[in-house]
């Protein structure tokens, strides 16, 4: 009903600004009136002057970041020195479903902590999320550098190989994680969930045999 009110107030003040600052002759205003009223019904025709008003401000939907993800990178052994701050701030923007100004900030935070491999992890980590789990070349990128920063850091092969096996990509995560894996002590933390990984993408997508290799002269 409002949106009817709506319209009708707005012909009255079209009409009333033709009349008086258009100075339309008195001639021509039933035909001014049957055009107003011939825009009326076209709108009623095809319009809803019912339906709620939507918003024009986008939101992003929280539909791609997962705690669980915040839980592995703290065993993965994050030192958390100046990547806290910068960290916890992220991930409190993406459970808001603010993905993109999760990873914005987190860009900041490489440009003034270029040094620190966890704010290039949690970067990478933002910018998957950001793309709906997809591996983009910035995030790789971001995974890269961690990985040069801190060639021992089990961070960047796990979220990289992570990244690569929810953009459907088994046969790059499982080389990945398995190397990680032979390079990872008996004890550390992340050892049990990696195997566990591991296992359920062989139940998948189960990895080719190795052909044996042919003696020479055969």
């Amino acid at each position: 009903m409002m949106g009817w009110i709506i319209l009708f107030l707005l012909v009255l003040i079209c009409a009333a600004g033709l009349i008086w600052l258009g100075k339309l002759p008195r001639n021509t205003y039933e035909i001014t009136a049957a055009a107003l009223l011939i825009g009326v019904a076209g709108y009623a025709w095809q319009g809803h002057p019912g339906m709620a008003g939507v918003s024009v401000v986008p939101i992003e939907k929280p539909n791609s970041f997962d705690d669980d993800m915040v839980d592995a990178r703290n065993d993965l052994g994050e030192r958390f020195g100046t990547a806290q701050e910068w960290l916890i701030f992220s991930d409190s923007l993406n459970r808001a479903g603010k993905h993109g100004a999760a990873a914005n900030y987190l860009r900041n935070g490489v440009k003034e902590h270029p040094d620190d491999p966890d704010l290039w992890v949690g970067l990478g980590n933002a910018l998957v999320v950001h793309a709906g789990g997809v591996i983009t070349p910035a995030a790789q990128f971001a995974f890269q550098k961690a990985a040069d920063l801190s060639p021992e850091h089990p961070g960047p092969p796990f979220f990289l190989g992570l990244a690569y096996a929810q953009s459907g990509k088994i046969d790059q995560a499982r080389a990945i994680w398995t190397e990680l894996l032979a390079r990872s002590s008996a004890d550390a933390p992340w050892r049990e969930d990696l195997e566990s990984r591991l296992a359920a993408m062989e139940k998948i997508q189960p990895s080719l045999p190795v052909e044996p290799e042919t003696p020479e002269g055969q």
